[in-house]
């Protein structure tokens, strides 16, 4: 029956078998299907079909929405018809198959979840203007995420020493200056997707742009290499916050070398530094022990856990 209707197959006894209940489906099943003949050319079932999707749970379409395989209708079906009901909005932006376009429809109702999917995907933003500028007027209860939401209505670069960084990046000084020139004018939009999109220098300079969502959108990258994530968890001018982000980011905590250079790097918040020192080896941990630059507690500690490791104990 899925199959039927998903391909525009199905017999007209199928379509009112759906329509009367006849049929035997899943309660997620039937929300997507009836979602898909609410648009069908015969004027008789697609109205059958959209009175009966509206009498629906919410739970129901809820469960269709995070479906891998869920059909586009099914998005559309909802965003226009169910955007007022609770839970219909963070499902759609938790869907990363859903597009940006249907997701500004229903941006004013996006819960902390909600917010959340697009701060965890933020290539979606760059997909659609419109969604930035909806979102950029969201006023979750989350203070975090109401401070990175603010972010985006900061429009100008704000990127200190540019010169200085972009020299350090781009040893040809006329691609240098292009560069330089072509960020000083980009909008937080286009910077959000040049990070993303952008080459290793486009991302070596963006890191350290303070404008915090393009940082998370550099580290969203997927052209993002382990060494550059080894390079940036070493840098002494990079904001604890988005060291913090990198500890968190468990595709990068399976590299060593990143781990490591997280727990000698003295900007690290100290809670994340204790808590990856285990992972240190015997050779990097002795080593730690003599480094002047970490703060005292870090350096106490993993002498401590050196003489047990040297001792035998667990």
């Amino acid at each position: 029956m899925r199959a039927s209707i998903r391909s525009g197959q199905a017999r007209p006894e199928q379509k009112l078998a759906l329509l009367t209940g006849g049929s035997a489906v899943n309660p997620e099943d039937r929300a997507e299907l009836l979602a898909i003949l609410a648009g069908d050319p015969d004027s008789q079932i697609s109205e059958r079909a959209e009175g009966a999707a509206m009498a629906l749970s919410a739970e129901s379409f809820i469960s269709a929405i995070a479906r891998a395989d869920a059909d586009p209708r099914l998005f559309a079906f909802c965003a226009t018809n169910l955007g007022e009901k609770r839970g219909i909005p963070d499902a759609l932006a938790k869907n990363p198959a859903c597009p940006a376009t249907l997701l500004t429809r229903v941006a004013a109702r996006f819960t902390t979840e909600g917010i959340q999917a697009l701060l965890d995907n933020l290539e979606r933003l760059t997909e659609d203007p419109q969604l930035v500028a909806a979102l950029a007027q969201a006023n979750p209860e989350n203070s975090e995420q109401r401070e990175l939401l603010a972010e985006l209505k900061k429009d100008a670069v704000a990127l200190p020493d540019i010169a200085e960084i972009a020299a350090e990046v781009e040893p040809d000084p006329v691609k240098r200056e292009t560069l330089m020139q072509q960020l000083t004018h980009m909008t937080v939009v286009q910077r959000l997707t040049l990070a993303l999109k952008g080459g290793r220098s486009e991302r070596t300079l963006l890191i350290r742009d303070t404008n915090k969502l393009v940082q998370r959108c550099v580290l969203q990258s997927p052209r993002l290499t382990d060494s550059e994530v080894e390079q940036y968890a070493c840098m002494t001018n990079l904001s604890g916050e988005i060291l913090r982000q990198i500890s968190m980011t468990r595709k990068f905590m399976k590299n060593y070398l990143t781990a490591k250079n997280l727990v000698c790097n003295s900007k690290v918040p100290l809670d994340v530094s204790l808590h990856l020192l285990p992972r240190l080896n015997a050779t990097d941990l002795r080593i730690l022990t003599t480094n002047k630059n970490i703060p005292e507690t870090l350096r106490s500690t993993a002498l401590k856990l050196h003489r047990k490791r040297k001792s035998g104990g667990s």
